[in-house]
């Protein structure tokens, strides 16, 4: 990824809410049939290491060794930026469109689980999280179904877990613009309702 410094997020909070907000990843591998990408939700399993898993279906834990290299991409919100934004611009016009935007890179080294009880650990911890910060008191639960339908949904799928080799994080939030351009494109994302973009803007302001 290219990554200028003054783009580059190492605050470890702003690394984490992007990936709890926008926990659907995509993980990229070289498999044994090529390049693949996989859309998949993965949570944090402590601080060196990523959960989640894969339909039995899916070729990736056939074509991709444990132990292989593999790219997590969590994209955060995003938004195009007019050089209409810019208050400056009327005094030199020296402006042009631009992106912005936050995205973390996980590098790490993938190791699949086909062990039924690892398995429902995997889906009982991400079914938690998920459930929890959408209803709640009222959240699902595996008991809530079927014993005989978890156990034939648990045997359809792979789990994985990944060991975190590296962290890169890319927040291109308009630093190298003007103080007042800078907060003019807050005003605007808010306007908006872009709130990932312009809540982390402004904690870079203060």
């Amino acid at each position: 990824m290219y990554l200028p410094h003054h783009f580059e997020d190492t605050d470890p909070q702003a690394v984490r809410d992007i990936i709890e907000s926008c926990p659907l990843a995509t993980l990229v591998v070289s498999a044994s049939t090529g390049l693949a990408a996989n859309h998949i939700p993965v949570i944090a399993d402590g601080a060196h290491a990523m959960i989640g898993h894969v339909a039995a279906a899916n070729d990736l834990h056939r074509t991709v060794d444990d132990g292989a290299p593999v790219l997590l991409i969590f994209s955060g919100e995003d938004s195009y930026i007019s050089p209409n934004w810019y208050p400056t611009k009327p005094q030199h016009h020296q402006h042009v469109p631009t992106w912005n935007y936050q995205v973390v890179h996980i590098h790490g080294r993938i190791t699949f689980t086909r062990d039924d009880k690892a398995k429902r650990a995997i889906v009982g911890r991400m079914t938690k999280q998920f459930e929890t910060a959408m209803n709640g008191s009222k959240a699902w639960k595996m008991a809530d179904a079927p014993p005989d339908y978890m156990t034939a949904m648990i045997k359809n799928i792979v789990g994985f877990t990944i060991d975190i080799d590296r962290v890169l994080a890319k927040s291109k939030l308009s630093q190298n613009r003007e103080l007042e351009d800078f907060s003019n494109v807050i005003s605007e994302l808010e306007a908006r309702v872009l709130r990932g973009l312009s809540s982390r803007m402004r904690k870079l302001q203060d």
